[in-house]
């Protein structure tokens, strides 16, 4: 094996994951086909190029980036740390001049003698499977990885493991969900049964699978909630994405536009389901799906839209339950090509099947500036220590952040098997709950950051 570790993909992932490679003396071989070539979002020569917002969200601990911020400065980030010093007024948000960062971030990496820039684009003159061959490689790609590198990573990977747009639902807080109206249930077995009394029916419902909540609606609230979805407002997609975006799924306020009962015979179907209060078929019902194993966060089903995010929560917050709602992650749907990662991938984002393979930033699911760079990090942290690891011709050896951590609660979550595994940003519904009940919101979100923290500095003590 080479005495280097390569990285392909000069973003944010991969060029945190440079820094933390060469920090440790250890020499970095990082591809980017830019200026060569420019993926449709792209537009400038340097690295770390933001093409979206120049928002790094709030700084605030009781925000759970603003958390995962403060961990990454306490590990070193440099890329957190550019962030600081290109900082601009934005309130209690981390805001960047765009240009000064990416600029910033290019001249550190460039100038540090252990990494070495290549501008060619893998799968054209080199291909993924070599590059494996030789070194330890950490994929950073992004969510428009190329063509020709998708095909590569495809057939590393396996068929059906790789997507090319993040169709997703909105995901809230189970703690969030009114149960004076919501109840679990999977289709079919909540139905009252002809030979049930009410009190066997209702004790029953108490013992229901908590896989599934239900939101029953009648007539009245059904009209009012269609009415709002077909006239809200949606985000307007980039030309690049118009072709493709609806191939797999449709967003629900287009499914709505079709008909006032399309939604009923569609994801909003009754079909199968007593409402508890009445004991009779409601008029329509939305399903909520158990999102992460501790059964903290909730996904619902059927609702991939494109409405913008204040759209979505005003007019989803009108769904019966819904009303104080939390809502960890918006939905989305857009390019973005990822992998399966709950399948695929390990906590330290070490490729299961094969251990000289790491990947990092939004090709595994995570979502944001912060959560990339955050996977940069854990990736590069481990694939550092393999490659000591094959020096002194050791066994494998991996740094786990703890799932108390945000850092370890995101890596964990893109890791455990998931069969509906979507995209994910940082959000406090995927900590371990406390073990003490606190109600005030704020105060909550202190005590998972303070926990936080403290096992972050244990984290730090054990590597």
């Amino acid at each position: 094996m080479n005495d280097y570790i390569t990285i392909i993909g000069g973003g944010l992932a991969g060029t945190e994951a440079a820094y933390q490679i060469a920090k440790q003396g250890i020499k970095v071989k990082l591809y980017e086909m830019k200026p060569a070539r420019f993926s449709p979002a792209h537009s400038n020569n340097n690295l770390a190029e933001i093409v979206c917002s120049n928002s790094f969200k709030s700084n605030l601990h009781t925000n759970a980036c603003g958390l995962l911020k403060e961990e990454l400065r306490k590990l070193d980030s440099l890329l957190i740390k550019i962030a600081d010093e290109t900082k601009v007024p934005a309130g209690q948000a981390l805001a960047v001049d765009r240009e000064l960062f990416s600029a910033s971030v290019t001249s550190q990496i460039k100038n540090n003698p252990l990494i070495e820039i290549i501008n060619k684009e893998i799968g054209d003159e080199i291909h993924l499977e070599e590059l494996i061959k030789d070194s330890i490689v950490i994929i950073t790609t992004g969510p428009l990885t190329s063509e020709s590198l998708s095909k590569e990573i495809n057939d590393l990977i396996g068929s059906q493991k790789l997507s090319f747009y993040d169709a997703a639902a909105p995901i809230v807080t189970k703690e969030s969900i009114d149960f004076n109206i919501a109840f679990f249930g999977n289709r079919y077995e909540q139905e009252k049964k002809k030979d049930e009394t009410e009190e066997e029916w209702e004790n029953r419902l108490k013992t229901q699978d908590p896989s599934y909540i239900n939101l029953p609606m009648n007539k009245e609230e059904y009209e009012n909630f269609v009415t709002e979805l077909i006239n809200a407002e949606v985000v307007t997609l980039h030309n690049f994405e118009k072709k493709e975006i609806f191939e797999g799924c449709m967003p629900i306020e287009i499914m709505a536009k079709r008909g006032i009962d399309t939604l009923r015979f569609g994801p909003l179907k009754p079909v199968g389901f007593d409402d508890p209060r009445t004991a009779k078929r409601p008029y329509a019902l939305v399903q909520l799906r158990q999102d992460n194993s501790q059964g903290t966060i909730y996904n619902i089903v059927g609702f991939q839209t494109n409405l913008k995010f204040g759209e979505q929560k005003r007019v989803f917050s009108l769904l019966p339950g819904m009303q104080n709602a939390e809502f960890v992650k918006y939905g989305v749907m857009h390019r973005n090509t990822y992998i399966n990662s709950s399948l695929l991938l390990d906590e330290t984002y070490n490729l299961k099947s094969n251990s000289k393979v790491y990947f990092a930033g939004q090709i595994t699911g995570v979502e944001g500036y912060v959560e990339s760079i955050s996977s940069g990090l854990v990736a590069s942290l481990n694939a550092a220590k393999y490659f000591k690891c094959i020096k002194e011709n050791k066994p494998q050896e991996r740094i786990v952040f703890s799932k108390y951590t945000m850092i370890g609660a995101l890596s964990k979550y893109i890791s455990t098997q998931n069969e509906n595994f979507q995209p994910m940003n940082a959000n406090f519904g995927i900590l371990p709950e406390l073990e003490e009940k606190i109600r005030d919101k704020k105060l909550k979100y202190q005590a998972l950051a303070d926990r936080a923290l403290t096992y972050l500095r244990s984290n730090i003590c054990q590597e």
